[in-house]
């Protein structure tokens, strides 16, 4: 349930297009629906503007596909992270129209920013292949949330000038969410760069004193440049949740 779709309820009441019986069906499963291994929250458009997020890990492909299929019901745009192969195969045969994304490991179905204008610029930079699955679920959650995406990928800091080849859409963005492994240096210089936001995204790629991304994120909370915030680490979902919420603002009412 969103904002709007409450509002439309109401105002159909109104006219008399819709029976006060009939609103209060619809709302029945306000604020939230007891599945006995979940309790879907569909009061959060409301609350936050934004619907809840199935995370994946750790539920059965049924229980996935039970909170899916709740989110799909109240009308709004649905997003599961982390989904393994086994999971999106029966989602997608549930939702054909959904859309899987095997690098981010997400599905995702849009159902009420599908004809709406994209709101704000959210440019997602990952410094090397091997990052492409965290910032492709930072790029797949502010798409879901009606954000226009631009990519820029393998731009780390062992070849700076691949970067700089990109710095005009760089600095087009009204956000940058920068993901990056080893050392974790590339928010930094990218600060250093734009007059935005920028969200640093430390992920677990690299060798053993890179403890498992703890390295990058310590690099990332220690940058010098000001205009840097952090997530934890692999969480490209926190970061384009974020993202999408800067840049839209009261939009996402």
């Amino acid at each position: 349930m969103t904002r709007s779709a409450l509002l439309q309820i109401l105002a159909d009441v109104e006219r008399g297009e819709l029976t006060s019986e009939a609103a209060a069906e619809r709302l029945a499963k306000l604020p939230f629906e007891n599945l006995e291994h979940a309790q879907v929250d569909h009061h959060r458009s409301l609350r936050t503007g934004y619907p809840e997020v199935i995370y994946a890990a750790g539920k059965t492909p049924q229980q996935t596909v039970d909170i899916f299929s709740s989110l799909v019901a109240a009308g709004v745009d649905v997003l599961a992270t982390r989904v393994k192969p086994e999971g999106a195969e029966l989602l997608l045969a549930a939702y054909p129209q959904a859309t899987y994304n095997a690098t981010a490991r997400t599905i995702s179905l849009r159902q009420t920013n599908a004809e709406k204008e994209l709101v704000g610029h959210i440019v997602v930079v990952c410094a090397g292949t091997s990052d492409l699955p965290v910032a492709e679920e930072a790029a797949v959650t502010a798409e879901t949330f009606g954000a226009k995406v631009t990519r820029i990928t393998d731009v780390g800091v062992a070849g700076l000038h691949r970067l700089l080849a990109h710095l005009d859409t760089l600095r087009s963005a009204d956000v940058l969410v920068v993901c990056a492994g080893m050392e974790g240096a590339l928010p930094s210089v990218i600060g250093g760069l734009v007059s935005v936001p920028v969200i640093g995204v430390p992920t677990s790629v690299g060798y053993g004193t890179a403890f498992g991304g703890s390295a990058a994120l310590l690099g990332m909370l220690n940058a010098c440049s000001p205009n840097i915030t952090v997530v934890n680490i692999d969480n490209g979902f926190g970061a384009g949740y974020v993202a999408t919420m800067i840049v839209q603002g009261e939009n996402r009412k």
